[in-house]
């Protein structure tokens, strides 16, 4: 079975995934009258579960309404002891490094991954465990906040496959990672 890992993420122009208090409400500055889809729902039919870390998973169950998810979510956690009662069918806790991880997900039979949160993204890019970036950019500038990319120990190539422009505004560019055959 081939394994992929896939961030899916809305980012500011500035670079930024969420304000300098947590806000995201300006994910959805641009109206989006007729529900236009940017790729959530093919995004869902082309994984096999989602990986975030505590806070995205804290984030969503707060969103209200229907779980967003039609995949299994794995929640990464050292501090979550337990998953609330109302998501236990849709969401497992794991912990341990990225590659541990991995191999305990595999180990279930989940190949092709969603990751999502912030330092999830960032702690996976540390080990070079992304192998596509699907990154959504929203035309403000925040000034600060949680930003999509941190410090790495070498330098990761990318080659952009694909641009979409959605509601006139929103742009989302597609990379996938480049790596040496051998």
């Amino acid at each position: 079975m081939q394994k992929k890992n896939i961030v899916f993420i809305g980012r500011s122009l500035d670079g930024f995934i969420a304000g300098k208090n947590g806000e995201l409400d300006w994910l959805d500055m641009i109206p989006n009258t007729n529900s236009v889809e940017m790729g959530f729902a093919d995004l869902m039919q082309e994984i096999d579960a989602v990986v975030m870390g505590k806070t995205t998973f804290e984030v969503v169950c707060g969103f209200g309404g229907a779980w967003p998810y039609s995949k299994h979510v794995f929640v990464l956690s050292n501090s979550l002891k337990q998953i609330p009662e109302k998501w236990k069918e849709k969401a497992s806790l794991l912990k341990g490094s990225p590659q541990d991880v991995l191999s305990e997900i595999h180990q279930k039979g989940y190949f092709k991954l969603y990751i999502d949160g912030g330092r999830t993204v960032q702690d996976f890019l540390k080990e070079d465990l992304i192998d596509e970036l699907r990154i959504t950019t929203i035309p403000i500038l925040l000034g600060g906040g949680f930003p999509l990319f941190g410090e790495l120990p070498k330098r990761l190539e990318f080659e952009h496959v694909e641009s979409k422009l959605f509601l006139d505004q929103i742009v989302q560019n597609c990379y996938k990672r480049k790596r040496k055959a051998g």
